[in-house]
């Protein structure tokens, strides 16, 4: 990766939330440990195939979490310290903000929570995006939500992500003269927010630290034998 952004680089930026606090509507299936170490999981699978893409000239994680940062530095990445967890919203716009101050022209954003993105769907993400301005963008599996934003310049559109950020998206990028791309992609498109997600997940073979740790906490297994609450 390039030390110095100039106009015309593209950066990833990853939000990673204070894990503690990470996917609390898998509180009926998961106990705070297990939330905490599949999001640890599903963050570095997501980081780990962002950094596989030579096309970045950066990349920038923004956390206030210990272990987020840790993970940040293990890749290359650059920080952008959140003091306060405000959200994948709050984020995405510090980092596009700091970007654009710097120079940078594009920005990609992912959450860390999409642990079956590939490399290979990021490339194809990033060739379909246009000149400037141009947004690019990835719907989640239930068309609601944005699972991947591209935007040239980073400060394109207010970000406004959420369970129903998709079409106000499309909107923010009319609104700014631009003809959004819309592109979908199966691995970028799951994302890991209810246990019927977990289960899809479970379903769908793939390599990822995030299977890994399911099946060796025994996630796996208990999802599998239909139980439903795990306590402690």
């Amino acid at each position: 990766m390039n030390d110095t952004p100039e106009t015309g680089s593209i950066w990833a930026v990853l939000p990673i939330k204070d894990m503690s606090a990470a996917k609390q509507r898998l509180s009926p299936v998961l106990a705070p440990h297990e939330r905490r170490g599949l999001f640890a999981a599903m963050a570095e699978d997501v980081l780990s195939a962002i950094a596989a893409v030579d096309r970045f000239d950066g990349i920038l994680v923004v956390t206030g979490d210990p272990d987020g940062r840790a993970l940040a530095e293990r890749y290359g990445a650059e920080v952008l310290t959140e003091a306060d967890d405000q959200g994948q919203t709050s984020a995405v716009t510090a980092g596009a903000t700091a970007l654009r101050a710097r120079g940078v022209g594009t920005i990609l954003a992912l959450p860390g929570d999409v642990p079956t993105t590939t490399a290979d769907e990021i490339r194809d993400v990033l060739a379909a995006h246009g000149a400037a301005p141009a947004m690019t963008i990835v719907p989640a599996g239930d068309g609601r939500g944005s699972n991947c934003v591209v935007c040239s310049p980073p400060d394109l559109i207010a970000f406004a992500f959420g369970n129903d950020s998709f079409r106000p998206h499309l909107a923010a990028a009319h609104a700014a003269g631009v003809r959004p791309r819309v592109i979908r992609r199966p691995g970028i498109r799951l994302d890991i927010d209810t246990p019927d997600d977990l289960r899809m997940l479970l379903q769908r073979p793939a390599d990822t630290r995030a299977h890994a740790f399911l099946e060796s906490s025994g996630i796996a297994a208990r999802l599998a034998g239909g139980a439903v609450t795990m306590k402690g």
